[in-house]
């Protein structure tokens, strides 16, 4: 398969998050964050599981170093860990766990592996969540502070930065509904959580930038099918579109927040929009990451409270995780964003990927057939959408090796690399060698397409 419409400059990557890899969560001065918090709860993740050690990143970087290199990858997505770096979220730093990320990313650029950090992936530090989390104005300035530390550190090395991973996940999984940390039951009470994470993200993009860095957010975004073209379906679609999609896009790239009447005279950014913020936020990205798994479809509720319904997605096949498999809604879903944004900025696909039940056969191998086709069917609709317009520089898969799933655990496996969580032996699957062996074949075709150019 040749992927014909990509740029000879194409990011080839996977991506990772620190607590569901690195483990360590004691150790050289790390502080306690909310997902260590939230672990610590009975009930609160599948059969009690945590991320105390996780896939034991922190002391087996190298061998994962090693794994990236032979995958031929030219970008690496990881997050920074904020209570690594700030115990308690502000003040005095951790030289440690600076010097963590200082031999993380020499050993990338040792092997012609692009860094691109994340500098939230939801392990806020347990210190601010006490003090208010993202309910707390005061986090967004931390969150600027603590950029300006990695850029102080890292900035000579690393060019691109992201923000913050999917804040409509963290808000609503998080703050809304309780299933993921810091746990709160908030349902729309939760909304001020968009706008200071938004802040942060606006703050931290000012200190970046005078730095002379890339900024990137990382947003989850789905095309969103109304369950009928029945008028009350369309609008509960609408709805539900102006929640996940338009609230954490709208105010970057329009400057502006989206009409939120639907969700009744209470729903609300509760006053927390103060003079200039928008103008923080709507800064000038320099790409977009998009996060893409699946489609969602909606109707018109059946029951009073929120003004949308989810209704299941039938004919697809389904992953492990019983999302629906819908390659085309990736293409879909980045052709729409440059309607609706005509000034979209170049676009990253900074996740996509499959759970899959995977088993390491008697021979030593883990035939992970549907993950390889999920992969080549989603990169040929992200093919197909630059044919129609959409300027995309890259692609991390989600995810480089099994992890802790969030609530789930380790009972989801998304890895291009079987983890034995037991052990911790790493086995590269069928699908590792297919992306290695993609890898190798585009940039191959990039660079005979380059010399017959000039």
């Amino acid at each position: 398969m040749t992927l014909g419409h990509l740029p000879a400059d194409f990011v080839w990557g996977v991506s990772t998050a620190s607590y569901q890899i690195e483990g360590a969560t004691k150790e050289d001065g790390r502080g306690p964050s909310v997902w260590d918090t939230f672990t610590a709860r009975p009930g609160t993740v599948r059969d009690g599981h945590t991320g105390d050690v996780a896939c034991d990143h922190y002391h087996r970087y190298e061998e994962d170093l090693g794994l990236m290199a032979e995958a031929g990858l030219t970008g690496y997505r990881f997050s920074i860990a904020w209570p690594r770096i700030q115990p308690t979220g502000k003040g005095e730093v951790n030289l440690q766990g600076l010097d963590f990320y200082d031999r993380l990313v020499d050993g990338l650029l040792a092997r012609g592996v692009e860094p691109v950090p994340t500098l939230f992936h939801w392990d806020l530090p347990q210190g601010l969540e006490d003090e208010g989390g993202w309910l707390s104005r005061d986090t967004a300035y931390r969150f600027a502070e603590y950029a300006a530390v990695m850029a102080g550190r890292l900035g000579d090395r690393v060019q691109k930065w992201i923000t913050l991973n999917e804040p409509f996940i963290h808000m609503v999984w998080g703050y809304a509904l309780g299933t993921h940390a810091p746990g709160r039951t908030l349902f729309l009470d939760c909304l001020p959580v968009a706008h200071h994470q938004l802040l942060g993200h606006g703050l931290a993009l000012r200190e970046l930038r005078a730095r002379g860095l890339k900024v990137l957010i990382a947003n989850n975004c789905t095309p969103v099918w109304p369950a009928s073209d029945a008028p009350d379906d369309r609008a509960a679609a609408q709805a539900y579109d102006t929640l996940h999609n338009r609230l954490f896009n709208d105010p970057i790239q329009t400057g502006a927040y989206p009409d939120l009447s639907a969700y009744g005279a209470d729903a609300t950014l509760g006053g927390s929009v103060q003079d200039g913020d928008l103008e923080l936020i709507s800064a000038p990205l320099d790409a977009l990451g998009i996060n893409y798994y699946n489609p969602t479809r909606i109707q018109a509720p059946t029951s009073e409270g929120l003004p949308f319904e989810e209704a299941p997605i039938e004919g697809y096949r389904r992953t492990a995780f019983d999302w629906p498999v819908v390659p085309d809604g990736l293409r879909e879903l980045l052709v729409g964003l440059k309607e609706r944004y005509p000034a979209l900025p170049p676009v990253y696909i900074t996740e996509n990927g499959c759970s899959v039940e995977d088993v390491v056969t008697a021979d030593g191998t883990v035939p992970d057939l549907d993950r390889i086709d999920y992969l080549d069917t989603h990169l040929q609709a992200v093919d197909t959408a630059v044919a129609q317009g959409v300027d995309v520089r890259g692609y991390f898969t989600w995810t480089l090796m099994d992890n802790f799933e969030w609530a789930e655990g380790f009972h989801q496996r998304f890895g291009l690399v079987h983890v034995d969580h037991d052990t911790q032996v790493r086995t590269p699957k069928a699908s590792f060698a297919w992306y290695r062996d993609l890898i190798r074949a585009q940039r191959g075709w990039a660079a005979r397409r380059a010399r017959t150019e000039t």
